[in-house]
């Protein structure tokens, strides 16, 4: 079954309204889709339960907020077992200041989005992903500091994906 055919018409509109206005009361998102609020409701607890939905969050300016630097890192791995690229990936769950870490193919194996109070802690996470002994075997780090966010991820394109 393809995932198209597990959303219909109103639970893919349901997605996209949500993902763009988690904040909506349920009379409004019901008034939008046209059902009546508790089958609204019910559809967004079943989308919620089959994990198409949550966990929820506010995303937050960061710039009003505090300062920090933000860093694209590609890493790559000396050896690569399955694993080493467990343990990396796991590795990098206990550091909270890697908010976003991928998989990838390509020249390099992992792309992580880093998210420090400044350059130096940066350094420090850097530095310890390259020489902790309990680090995963890193071979290379290219750090891409974030000068400027041209588009911010504001939710994906349901629409158009399915």
């Amino acid at each position: 079954m393809s995932f198209s055919q597990q959303l219909d018409r109103i639970d893919q509109k349901i997605l996209s309204i949500l993902q763009q206005e988690a904040r909506i009361t349920n009379q409004d998102l019901s008034d939008r889709v046209n059902l009546s609020p508790s089958s609204c409701l019910n559809r967004v607890r079943k989308l919620e339960e089959r994990g198409f939905i949550g966990p929820y969050f506010g995303m937050l300016d960061l710039e009003r907020v505090c300062r920090s630097v933000m860093v694209i890192a590609t890493v790559t791995l000396k050896d690569h077992s399955r694993d080493q690229f467990k343990a990396f990936q796991d590795y990098v769950q206990k550091i909270p200041e890697v908010v976003e870490c991928y998989m990838v193919s390509g020249s390099f194996d992992f792309c992580l989005r880093i998210v420090a109070p400044d350059m130096g802690r940066y350094n420090e996470i850097n530095d310890h992903l390259l020489d902790a002994t309990d680090t995963p075997g890193v071979m290379n780090i290219s750090s891409h500091v974030v000068l400027n966010t041209s588009k911010h991820f504001s939710g994906y394109p349901i629409e158009k994906l399915l």
